[in-house]
């Protein structure tokens, strides 16, 4: 019997990207607005299969894929992987599938993406360019602000000459026993659902290269100017789901929101960690849905 986690591979289309073959789930009724999903590290859109249904249901189209060096896609090991260039990425496959107006649900690494592409749609929009237009964002668990992002230790690691060894031992035991302790406390994932997640990390080999994607860290500093001033600029409507139990960037990081971002909108989920979508679905998508499927 098939699971979901295989059905949901065999369900995948597929789109290229700079020669490299991109995985993506794609959906929606045919009818209504464009969502784009934008997964987190170390996962990929499998993240979002406990909302698909009702996301494919609600939605007219809806594009998932697995950024390069991450899932079911291509993970070439001397890639230069980058936040710019997988905001390329989700931007090449909306121009590709034709989508001109879409909303973003964005997680973890994907928050940062996704703060590239809202930069990029307000450059657009003071440039009268109206050929791929943001209409709402919601960010769950990721590091919006570099200053408040408090990674593992073994994620710190990655970006030391030890990444490439880490990589390559990374164990199941291993993965494990880090995963879990970013969920929340009565959240954690089954022995089953954590194999599926390290399946992702590690297949397609990932356990040569997965190093390399740490160093979005260090870019987050780097162009944090950028990416905070256009979070806080923007008039693009924008919500904050956040797991308050999350300690890479739970209420200490919903905190900071509160602070900087004006007219901040934040929903705080107690008890939830750091993938909230996973953890409690039916709270995110009540959560969610009021500004993604505004009208």
């Amino acid at each position: 019997m098939t699971s979901a986690f295989e059905a949901w591979r065999e369900a995948g289309e597929h789109h290229v990207h700079d020669g490299h073959d991109i995985f993506v789930r794609a959906g929606g009724t045919g009818r209504g607005h464009a969502l784009l999903c934008v997964h987190g590290l170390p996962t990929a859109s499998w993240d979002w299969h406990r909302i698909w249904p009702t996301l494919e249901a609600t939605f007219g189209r809806v594009l998932a894929p697995d950024m390069i060096g991450f899932g079911f896609s291509a993970k070439p090991p001397a890639y230069p992987y980058s936040i710019f260039d997988q905001a390329d990425l989700h931007e090449g496959l909306m121009r590709a599938r034709g989508v001109t107006r879409y909303r973003m649900l964005a997680h973890d690494y994907g928050v940062t993406v996704a703060q590239e592409l809202l930069v990029r749609h307000d450059e657009r929009k003071r440039r009268g360019d109206h050929s791929l237009v943001l209409e709402a964002v919601v960010f769950l668990n990721g590091g919006l602000f570099p200053e408040t992002h408090r990674p593992l230790l073994i994620q710190k690691a990655m970006l030391t000459p030890l990444g490439v060894v880490l990589s390559r031992a990374m164990s199941l035991r291993m993965f494990t026993r880090s995963f879990a302790k970013v969920f929340g406390p009565h959240t954690k994932p089954s022995p089953e659902e954590a194999r599926e997640f390290y399946t992702l990390l590690v297949g397609n080999g990932g356990n040569r290269m997965a190093h390399r994607l740490f160093h979005y860290m260090p870019e987050r500093t780097a162009y944090r100017a950028r990416w905070v001033g256009g979070l806080c600029d923007t008039d693009v409507p924008r919500r904050l789901i956040n797991g308050a139990a999350d300690p890479v960037s739970g209420e200490h990081a919903a905190a900071r929101y509160r602070e900087l971002v004006p007219d901040p909108d934040v929903v705080s989920l107690p008890d939830i960690g750091h993938y909230p979508q996973v953890e409690a679905p039916d709270a995110v998508l009540a959560a969610a849905l009021p500004i993604l499927n505004a009208p």
